[in-house]
């Protein structure tokens, strides 16, 4: 019994020297990213500096990277708030305390979160189902976050970390709070490798094991340069790449495609809380890009059936493509649509084929469109074809016939060489 106490006693001495030096690992790099911060800061923007602010930059976000890694087996024993993922998209509404979210999560899809009047009422990620023109879309209501979620602070790495699982953010703001909230938000958010309402730079960047570097600039570029490229390619030990600029990129973009982590997420900013704002700052809210006014109290701008409430704007962001299929001799089944989207593998024939069934790609013929894609009804389509919404879709397969069932000209198949030695004699005939 005392070897069994002391054996327990040892392994809890070891874990929590693990998660000290665990710890302590982590408020070394983040006394180094301040220090990088306050150089960048006291550094003057000219063309001189340009370089050397350059690699402050790369420097820094290899700090954020390694801070965002997990631990190693003997770390942190906290648990995430990921869900298993359900229906064909996922919405995660992310905010400061007390803003509204919980509220918000109830209004839409009926589920019973709790709310109250104090902050940090939503203590874990609470998952809710919006159905909407056919299709499941599931929402989750995370924990708020504080400024230095992105250190670790409040566990703020554990609620981005299920943000950078969602296919589109829902950033609640109050209305009444200052206006720099919705900064320090995306600021917290791009420190830990998201990119809110962007695209992928259109730059092509491969590492190789000789031949040194070579940058290719298709386009004029403003910021990037040869020198540029390769002071920031040293910070990381790259002398050997390829690197084609097919855009004018910053940068910040030419380090997000070195680091090759980042994530691109939609974000629709919703302001809460409009009934104690004048009309005029309603009205100026609304004339913000990717934002939208509602009242969650006072069920304003929810779902009153206009075109610009807060479910018709989730539509139109996740851009979801309902497809119909059809069996031959049969009218479309219009009960269960097959769902795709551009941001879950694409919107084309080749992709809802692999969404049927894995093998379809290698059996498809050709397919038969019906809908606003098709220049006629029916259109015959290749898997190139991009589907619209809507859109009425009928596959058809290969023949293939076995070598047993066709003879001569009519065989599939090449027919199998024998060589003569190999041939067999048939048997006499007995006369």
């Amino acid at each position: 019994m005392c070897d069994t106490g002391s054996r327990n006693f040892h392994g809890r001495r070891r874990l929590d020297t693990a998660n000290t030096a665990n710890n302590t690992d982590s408020m070394g790099v983040i006394e180094k990213i301040k220090e990088i911060e306050a150089e960048m800061a006291r550094t003057q923007k000219n063309k001189a500096t340009e370089y050397h602010l350059g690699q402050l930059k790369a420097k820094l976000a290899k700090l954020r990277t390694e801070l965002q890694e997990p631990a190693g087996k003997a770390g942190s024993s906290e648990q995430g708030f990921e869900v298993q993922k359900y229906g064909d998209g996922r919405v995660a509404l992310i905010g400061f305390p007390s803003v509204g979210k919980s509220t918000l999560l109830n209004k839409l899809t009926g589920t019973d979160s709790e709310e109250a009047a104090y902050e940090f009422t939503t203590l874990t990620c609470v998952p809710g189902t919006i159905h909407m023109r056919g299709t499941k879309i599931q929402m989750l209501d995370l924990p708020g976050i504080i400024e230095g979620a992105s250190e670790g602070k409040g566990r703020g790495r554990q609620v981005i970390a299920v943000c950078k699982s969602a296919d589109l953010l829902l950033m609640v703001l109050d209305a009444g709070k200052p206006h720099y909230h919705k900064e320090i938000l995306t600021k917290e958010l791009e420190s830990c490798g998201m990119r809110l309402n962007k695209k992928p730079p259109n730059v092509t960047y491969r590492k190789k094991k000789t031949g040194g570097l070579t940058v290719t600039s298709l386009v004029p570029q403003s910021v990037v340069d040869e020198k540029m490229v390769q002071r920031i390619l040293s910070e990381y030990r790259v002398h050997n790449a390829d690197v084609v600029l097919k855009e004018d990129i910053s940068v910040d973009d030419l380090i997000d495609v070195i680091e090759g982590n980042r994530k691109y997420v939609k974000c629709l900013y919703v302001y809460n809380k409009i009934d104690v704002c004048s009309i005029e700052e309603v009205d100026e809210i609304a004339r913000r890009p990717n934002s939208i006014p509602v009242s969650c109290y006072a069920d304003l701008n929810l779902d009153d059936g206009s075109s610009y409430d807060l479910l018709h704007r989730i539509w139109d962001m996740m851009g979801l493509v309902r497809i119909y299929t059809k069996k031959t001799g049969n009218k479309p089944d219009f009960g269960d649509p097959v769902v795709l989207s551009e941001d879950r593998g694409g919107t084309t024939l080749k992709h809802f084929c692999k969404y049927i069934h894995r093998n379809m790609v290698e059996e498809f013929n050709y397919g038969l469109v019906w809908g606003t894609s098709s220049k006629h009804m029916p259109q015959r389509c290749g898997l190139s074809h991009r589907l619209h919404d809507e859109d009425v879709v009928q596959l058809v397969k290969k023949k293939v016939i076995g070598g047993s069932e066709a003879r001569g000209r009519f065989r599939q198949g090449q027919k199998e060489y024998v060589r003569t030695v190999d041939r067999v004699k048939k048997a006499a005939l007995k006369t």
